[in-house]
This record gives C-alpha cells, structure tokens and sequence, in this order.
C-alpha cells in the first residue's frame, strides 16, 4: 500500500523514528494520531510542543479506545507486537507496520541492509564510506541513529540507503526488499522480546524474505545458525569466513582479504594487517563489507582504499584515553555477552572490565568464562549487577567491586588500575535501565574519564 493519502494513520511511539515516521506520512497526506507511554508531565517538553503544534491527536499515557478507527498502525522499534491494543487492531485487520517499511514504500532510492546480532553498526559504518567514495548520493541510516524515513523521502532512484537493522525493525517489514541483504552473525539477544533463538532468527531473517533471484545474500559461514537462515532465501548466498577458503564468496588468504567471484577469478582487497581495526570479529566485519560492497557493484579499488583508512565507530571499541601508562577503552555498544567476549578477546589482557545493566533475559555463563587469563577486576553497574556477580562468583571469580553510577565504576577503577592495565567498559547489557541509549551511556563513561585527567 504505497498511497497513504487521507489514511488514519497512528504512530506509536515518540523516539527518533517514530517522530520522522509521524512528519512523513503527514506529508505524504496521512491524518496522524499519536500514541506514547508517556504523559504529558513526564514527555520532554519540546517534543510535546512539536506534537501539539503539529495539530495530531495525542494518546499520551492511555491508549485509543476503539483500534478499528485506523486505517494503519505504525510502530516504532522498541514497542512490541504483543502490546494488548496491537494485537486488537491487527484481529480487526489493521495494517500493523514500523518506519522502516514506510521508508521503503514512500521514499525512492537503493538498498544495502545489514543485520546481525553483533558488528552492525561497525560494518554499516564501514559500508557507507565505501559508498560514499562510491557513488554521488548516499545515505547511512536506520538502527545507526538516522531514522531510514528522513532520507528516503530525499533520496533520488539512484541514490544507496545503506541501512543498519535491528530485528524489532524487521519484525514489522512486509515488502522490504533491499538490492543487498546481509546477517553478519546470530547469537542469543532480545530473547525477552523475541520469545526464543528461533523467534529471533525469524525477525533477522526478514531482512531477505522480498529478495529475488538476482540480489545477494551476504552470510557468515563460520556461524552455522546464522548460516543455516538462508535456506530460506531466493537471492544469491554471498558467504564470508575468516576461518576457510570458499569456492565462493569472502575469504582470508595467505594473511589477505580476498573474494573469488562468480567466474572464480580472486579479487585481492588488502592484508589482515591492513585493517586499522582490532579484533578477529572486526576482521569478519570487513570480509561482510567487501562482499556487500563488491556485489552492489563497487570497484575494488575503492573498497580496498577505503578498508584500510576505516579507524572504527564511537562507543566500540573506542581508545578515549591513556592516563599513567592504562587505556581507557569505550566499548558501551556491547550490549550483549557476545558483543562483550569480542572486545575482551580483543584487548586480551590485564583488563579492569566495567559491565552491568538493563537485563534482556541473557544468560552471562559465557561472558564469565572469557575472563579467564584476561579479565583481572570486574566493575559492576546497573540492574544485572547481582546477576553478573552470581554468575561470576559461582565460575570462581571473586574480584568484583559493586558500584551505584558510571562515575563510582570509573573512579573504582582508576584506583585499582596499573601501568599496563585497561579499563574496558563493555557491559554486556543495554542501558535502558540508567540511560537512554548506549550513546549516553558510553560518553558518560568518556566524561567521567576526562574528569579523571583534570
């Protein structure tokens, strides 16, 4: 349905992307209605003077009486599909979207979407430089902080949307069908949205269920469960693997980042050590990236220039400073354990580790089991905190120090910390439980060093 003209539309929820979903459709000749959780006492006051002014009819803190008067319901990324008055006008055969969808129906331009559990944001980032060297116009947008709406609406037929997705974006796609398709990884995250690891995977793999015969489908081989998703494909599987020589698709060889393409012929990008950012699972992000850029048709020379000047993203595995010979390393986009045992496995050793936050149903047994030879304190923060220590306590690791805020977690550990030592914040957890994103959360972390050096 790509005419939205005089259709009563409500957008639920009042974040970054439900607020430019709300703005496009009205432009698009929608009649808006908006719902949140919040009140009008507790909304920020700006927003709420933006709705006010903007003459939509306001469901804050209470929820519509009667679903059936909409034509659409468009949610935003973080409102679940079970919520009651959801799931009452999808039994009354409204149309249940989000903003990613709406993105793809009323904007004009190209695909890339990339999704995964871990390296999204890395390799998105990494993706949209090579597109931007690339191509006139191009766009970073969607789970990365840019509502993927903004910029549809601008874009022209040939500009490239190279676009981050999150599973509770894609849980709400229908025709989303992105010229390049990829899932870097799947591990356990979200379960307490998603239910289970096969609801999760379901979500992810939405991101390919519109492609056809012609598209590509970029997957990690040396991840069998994420692999094991494009059985349901029709694109072109594009594997990646760090680990094995392919046949086809993106490889390491002889220490070189390298593709063999349809016809066999090996491409050659750059070394392993080349790459400018650390760790075997920054390395899988660039072998994704060269595929995804290489199948949407970018010359390999521009891959290759840009691969080896990518310096990484904010908040991921981020040197923010050295003070008396010990590192202090931003990392608060580890969001989950996997994220976490990455940077840990990265850094290697002698790692003062600040985690802890809001609980997303995980398991932290593995998490606790990367600490051996590496993890020498552990700085606890957050809901999870006595979780963590449980967990950590009963794997035999008693050095944990329990803290209230950031500023006591840096401070405990700026005091405990030697020459040689780093500071690693990767909480394994989101932060919804004291901040409103992880963005907050890494440059509260940041600040709190930088109080250290005055």
């Amino acid at each position: 349905m790509n005419d939205v003209n005089d259709k009563k539309v409500l957008v639920v929820g009042m974040g970054r992307s439900g607020k430019a979903a709300a703005m496009a459709l009205e432009k698009a000749g929608a009649k808006i209605s908006v719902q949140d959780s919040k009140t009008e006492d507790t909304m920020d006051p700006q927003l709420l003077s933006f709705l006010k002014s903007a003459g939509y009819e306001l469901y804050l803190g209470k929820v519509p009486d009667d679903m059936t008067q909409f034509d659409m319901v468009v949610l935003s990324p973080g409102v679940p599909t079970s919520l009651e008055f959801i799931r009452e006008a999808q039994q009354a055969g409204v149309e249940i979207t989000g903003e990613l969808e709406m993105a793809y129906r009323l904007g004009k331009g190209r695909y890339i979407a990339i999704t995964g559990t871990n390296g999204k944001t890395t390799t998105t980032s990494l993706v949209g430089e090579i597109f931007a060297a690339a191509v006139p116009s191009s766009y970073v947008v969607g789970n990365i902080g840019v509502a993927v709406i903004t910029k549809a609406i601008e874009a022209e037929d040939d500009s490239v949307l190279v676009t981050e997705c999150s599973s509770f974006q894609l849980e709400t796609v229908s025709t989303f069908r992105p010229e390049v398709s990829a899932i870097l990884n799947l591990t356990p995250d979200h379960l307490n949205r998603h239910g289970d690891m096969a609801g999760y995977g379901r979500a992810k793999a939405n991101i390919f269920m519109n492609q056809t015969e012609d598209q590509y489908c970029v997957l990690n081989y040396d991840d069998k469960q994420c692999f094991a998703l494009g059985k349901t494909t029709r694109a072109r599987i594009v594997p990646f693997s760090r680990l094995e020589e392919l046949e086809f698709g993106a490889f390491v060889k002889d220490g070189r980042i390298v593709i063999r393409n349809e016809e066999g012929e090996i491409i050659d990008f750059c070394g392993t050590d080349q790459l400018k950012i650390p760790g075997s699972h920054n390395l899988e992000n660039a072998l994704a990236a060269c595929a995804i850029a290489y199948f949407a048709g970018v010359n390999p020379d521009v891959i290759a220039g840009v691969l080896t000047k990518f310096a990484g993203v904010e908040h991921r595995i981020e040197l923010c400073a050295q003070i008396n010979g010990v590192r202090y390393v931003n990392d608060s986009k580890g969001t989950n354990p996997d994220a976490a045992i990455k940077a840990i496995e990265a850094m290697r050793e002698n790692i003062i580790l600040i985690a802890g936050g809001y609980d997303k149903g995980s398991s932290y047994d593995e998490f606790v089991a990367a600490f051996e030879g590496r993890v020498k304190a552990l700085v606890l923060l957050g809901v999870t905190a006595p979780k963590i220590r449980e967990q950590a306590l009963a794997a035999g690791f008693t050095n944990i120090y329990m803290c209230s805020d950031m500023a006591e977690c840096v401070k405990t550990s700026h005091e405990i910390a030697v020459e040689g030592d780093v500071v690693l914040l990767s909480p394994a957890c989101a932060s919804w439980d004291m901040y409103s994103s992880f963005e907050d959360r890494g440059k509260d972390f940041k600040e709190c060093v930088a109080e250290l050096e005055r």
